[in-house]
């Protein structure tokens, strides 16, 4: 896809609303289309709207009126919700070296001390894997044992790509990690190629070998989710977080079972930006099953979009000179987002109390236009505050198009088993869909409370980031409400080092961890790549979770 201008695609694209500009908040080559189908062109905006969520109850209407008048053509805005099917061919069953079936798996029961269960628990019935081999000699992309492949949704017609990298260490017994990005709406194939992943891909669209990969020490599988993102396609489409959360499990299950020597290793999952949003909900889907062979040991999430209401009171200290950089705004400005500010509150605490999209909806828009439109006209980087945005068709970074390109070479779609004719890493029709359906205002971070009984948690972020800065993770994870916040909060942040260089900071209590990471914007592995290395392989090694 491509960008006309920076936009907010969480990776945060709310924004793109208020001021025609899209801004992924997980970077990414965003494609322009048109905002409506010709037919719809002539339609009342507010019918489209109507047909998706239904009647507007009479107390959103004076709401909606009032962001009319507060954001020119809001309405003709919030109706652009667009979902379009991605050409392609499905390959016959013969052309996989591995597939198995849900309904298999579903039939299966076990015995354990005498009581006789179903072996995991489903519903997986319509969900099918299949896999292929990659020969690593093909593409240059890393020595080690890889895996890529689809996951079937037969009865919604909905397929996720995934590319699986065996460990380059002790693969029998180090850990699995899924790495999500966000969007939403972004390719994890950007993590992949631009921050974790084995290989990044340079300007001559040749791979080069990542020393500081997190497959060094750990399995990792990369899923380009939700459907119509990247390499995955459907006929249909997925708006919110929860209903993402069942294919993943699906996943999860079925290539568990599919190479179950990966099975007993501790799992992890990791991701950034609008995965704030998926991994709570993901991982409270994994441990709603008893019966499951997904070994769920921690979850991580860096520079993440989780609580709105408390991180966006720290837009404007992030702007103005109080998160360790120089201020991007002018005084004038900053005060203009402090007379915004209360009523940005106001409407996330009612999409918070109602989570229906007629409130959500409002509150995401006139939060955009307020907090992060004031930002993003200085033409500054929204992802590192540090610097211009000096690539404007590529959501401020090139490598975005290289990527691209090289996953656009039929060599590449051939040797993954690709069933697209394109690879997008970011789809601003998705990215839109959630929006449109209000996910984007929604308080998933009531989940965590109940995550921290069971698993430890991370929450990592960037201190040169702007959309999903520092100041507002560190926010959130002291406000939140759960029995170990007065110890988690009366702990003082401590210094991270690697060979006796200070790269960050840690405060952890129980089951719960926040980190800020020097000198990194959105994408600390990209920005810092030894220290990202080093905290996740600590991490996962269980540093500050494990007694």
């Amino acid at each position: 896809m491509r960008v006309a201008a920076q936009t907010l695609l969480l990776g945060a694209t709310t924004a793109a609303f208020a001021q025609e500009q899209k801004v992924l908040t997980n970077y990414g080559n965003a494609a322009q289309h048109p905002l409506e189908h010709a037919a719809d062109a002539f339609r009342n905006p507010l019918e489209h709207i109507t047909e998706a969520l239904g009647e507007m109850p009479a107390a959103a209407k004076g709401l909606w009126d009032e962001m009319s008048l507060l954001v020119p053509g809001f309405v003709e805005k919030a109706s652009h919700l667009i979902s379009r099917p991605k050409p392609h061919t499905r390959k016959p069953d013969s052309e996989w070296d591995h597939v198995i079936k849900g309904a298999d798996l579903q039939s299966l029961w076990v015995e354990t001390n005498g009581v006789k269960h179903r072996k995991v628990d489903g519903p997986l019935e319509a969900y099918d894997l299949r896999a292929k081999a990659v020969d690593p000699s093909a593409l240059g992309i890393d020595k080690v044992k890889q895996y890529s492949g689809y996951l079937d949704d037969n009865e919604n017609d909905k397929h996720l790509f995934y590319w699986f990298f065996e460990s380059r260490n002790d693969p029998k017994n180090d850990p699995v990690i899924l790495w999500l990005n966000g969007g939403p709406g972004c390719s994890s194939m950007m993590g992949l190629f631009m921050e974790l992943g084995p290989s990044s891909i340079g300007a001559t669209g040749s791979p080069k070998f990542n020393d500081y990969s997190w497959n060094s020490n750990a399995s990792v599988i990369f899923l380009d989710q939700p459907v119509n993102v990247g390499y995955s396609y459907s006929s249909s489409s997925v708006s919110n977080t929860l209903a993402a959360s069942k294919d993943i499990y699906a996943l999860l299950t079925l290539f568990f079972e599919q190479f179950p020597e990966y099975s007993k290793q501790p799992f992890h999952i990791f991701g950034e930006s609008y995965a704030g949003h998926y991994i709570p909900v993901f991982a409270s889907e994994i441990l709603s099953h008893k019966n499951r062979n997904i070994n769920l040991q921690s979850i991580a999430i860096g520079n993440g979009l989780t609580d709105p209401v408390t991180q966006y009171t720290q837009y404007r200290p992030m702007a103005c000179g109080k998160g360790g950089y120089k201020a991007v705004l002018e005084p004038s400005e900053c005060q203009s987002m402090d007379n915004s500010l209360p009523r940005c509150e106001s409407l996330l605490k009612s999409c918070y109390s109602s989570e229906s999209a007629w409130s959500c909806v409002p509150a995401t828009i006139y939060c955009n236009n307020a907090m992060i439109g004031p930002y993003q006209r200085t033409g500054m980087n929204v992802y590192d505050v540090r610097e211009k945005c000096k690539d404007r068709e590529n959501l401020c970074y090139t490598e975005t198009a290289w990527i691209s390109q090289y996953l656009n070479q039929n060599s590449v779609m051939k040797a993954l088993g690709v069933e697209v004719s394109d690879y997008s890493s970011c789809n601003t029709d998705v990215n839109r869909n959630f929006v449109f359906q209000g996910d984007w205002a929604k308080p998933y971070h009531r989940l965590v409370p109940n995550l921290l009984k069971q698993i430890p948690i991370l929450v990592y972020a960037g201190d040169a980031d702007y959309i999903c800065n520092w100041l507002g993770n560190k926010e959130w994870t002291e406000a939140l409400e759960w029995p170990g916040k007065k110890d988690f909060n009366s702990v003082e942040l401590k210094d991270l080092s690697l060979e006796d260089d200070v790269y960050g900071q840690v405060k952890s209590s129980g089951n719960f961890t926040f980190m800020r990471i020097y000198q990194a914007g959105h994408m600390v592995p990209y920005n810092q790549p030894a220290p990202s290395l080093d905290f996740f392989n600590r991490w996962v090694g269980g540093e500050w979770w494990k007694a």
